[in-house]
C-alpha cells in the first residue's frame, strides 16, 4: 500500500484528488495539510467526503510528512510549491505538483510570466512535464512531476499531432478557449462572484495569460527538425458553468490536407492513449465532464484547419491527469482508479 499526502487540501483539485484516490486499490491517504490554524477535518473542508475519510488536516512539516507519505500531491498556489518541494525531495518523497512552478524549464521565462524568481533550480532540472500522452516514458519512475494545466492540456493535445508531423505553420496559431468558473480556484474573487459572472461571457488576460509560454514550450519541444518554434495566440474566456474547458484552435496547413487524413493522423497518434477520444461530432463539455477523457476532433474549413477539444478542467485538466502520473511513477496501469 502506497502512503499518499495531499499538501494544500482545501481546493477543488484536492477534493477531486481525494475522491479519486479513495477508489485506488493501492493507496492510503495518510496526511493532508492546510494553513488553517484550527486543523479542520478533510470532510469539514469538503462535505462531499463525509463518511468516506477520517483525517484531520495539519500544518506542513517536511519531516512528519516524509515519515508518513511516499508520494505527495501539491495543491498549492503558484510560487508556494517551490518553497516546499526541495525539503520533500531531500527526504525521498516523490512529488506531483499541480501548480505551475515546475512547468517552465527556463527560470527567466518563469520570472517574466509569474513575477517571481524561481528558487529551486535543481528541481527545474529534475522535473518532468506530466502530460502522459506525449511524455509517458519520461514520467515512469520519476520523482518530481510538473502536472500540466487545464487550458494547456486541451490546447497541446489538440495541436501535437499536427506540430509533430510538420503539417501546420508554427506561428500564428490561434487558440480560442473557454473555462468554467472552477478553473479560477476556490478562493473568492470579484470576477468569479456569482452576480458578476453568471449569465455573462468574457475574455481575460488577453496576450498575457501564463499558459501561453507553457503551450509554446511543450509544442516547440516536439516540433519537426528545422521547423520554427511554436508561437500561439491564446485567448481564454470565462463562461458561467461550474467546470469544463472547450478550445477551438485555428491553424494554417503547410500543404493540402483532408479531414479524413487528419482524423486518421489523430487516431494513430493517440491509439495508445486511453483517455483521448477522437470523436466524429463536435465535442461538448458535458460529454467529458466528471471524466478523465479529452474529446478531440478536426475540420478543414476554407483551407484552414480547425481543431476542437474539450475536457473537465478539474479532472483531465488537473487531478485526473495527476493520478495518471501517480500510476506511471509507481508502476500501476495508467487507468487505475480513473475508469
Amino acid at each position: 500500500m502506497i502512503r499518499v499526502g495531499i499538501i494544500g487540501a482545501s481546493g477543488y483539485t484536492s477534493r477531486e484528488l481525494v475522491r479519486i484516490l479513495l477508489g485506488h486499490p493501492d493507496v492510503k491517504i495518510t496526511v493532508a495539510t492546510t494553513t488553517q490554524t484550527d486543523r479542520p477535518r478533510l470532510d469539514a473542508l469538503h462535505p462531499s467526503l463525509a463518511s468516506r475519510i477520517d483525517l484531520e488536516c495539519e500544518p506542513f512539516d517536511a519531516d512528519k510528512i516524509a515519515s508518513r507519505a511516499d508520494v505527495v500531491f501539491l495543491g498549492l498556489p503558484h510560487t508556494a510549491s517551490m518553497a516546499v518541494t526541495p525539503a520533500l525531495r531531500q527526504r525521498n518523497v516523490r512529488v506531483i505538483d499541480l501548480s505551475a512552478d515546475y512547468r517552465l524549464t527556463d527560470p527567466t521565462v518563469y520570472a517574466d510570466w509569474y513575477g517571481h524568481t524561481h528558487s529551486d533550480l535543481a528541481g527545474l532540472q529534475e522535473a518532468v512535464y506530466g502530460l502522459p500522452e506525449l511524455f509517458r516514458d519520461q514520467i515512469r519512475g520519476r520523482g518530481l512531476i510538473a502536472n500540466p494545466g487545464c487550458y494547456t492540456s486541451a490546447s497541446i493535445l489538440g495541436l501535437a499531432p499536427l506540430v509533430r508531423a510538420d503539417l501546420i505553420e508554427n506561428v500564428g496559431i490561434i487558440i480560442d478557449a473557454k473555462s468554467g468558473v472552477s478553473g479560477a480556484g476556490r478562493s473568492p474573487k470579484l470576477t468569479t462572484h456569482y452576480p458578476e459572472c453568471n449569465e455573462s461571457l468574457s475574455a481575460y488576460s488577453v496576450g498575457q495569460h501564463r499558459h501561453t509560454p507553457e503551450i509554446d514550450q511543450v509544442l516547440s519541444g516536439i516540433r519537426a527538425d528545422g521547423a520554427p518554434k511554436v508561437e500561439v495566440i491564446f485567448t481564454p474566456h470565462l463562461v458561467p458553468m461550474d467546470r469544463g474547458i472547450h478550445a477551438t484552435i485555428y491553424a494554417n496547413p503547410k500543404r493540402h490536407v483532408t479531414e479524413h487524413d487528419l482524423m486518421d493522423l489523430f487516431r494513430s497518434t493517440y491509439q495508445s492513449s486511453p483517455f483521448v477520444r477522437i470523436v466524429k461530432g463536435l465535442p461538448s463539455t458535458k460529454d467529458s465532464s466528471f471524466t478523465n477523457f479529452v474529446d478531440i476532433t478536426v475540420r478543414v474549413v476554407r483551407g484552414k484547419i480547425i481543431i476542437f477539444s474539450a475536457l473537465d478542467n478539474l479532472l483531465k485538466g488537473a487531478s485526473g491527469v495527476a493520478v495518471q502520473n501517480f500510476n506511471l511513477i509507481t508502476g500501476h496501469p495508467e487507468m487505475t482508479a480513473l475508469c
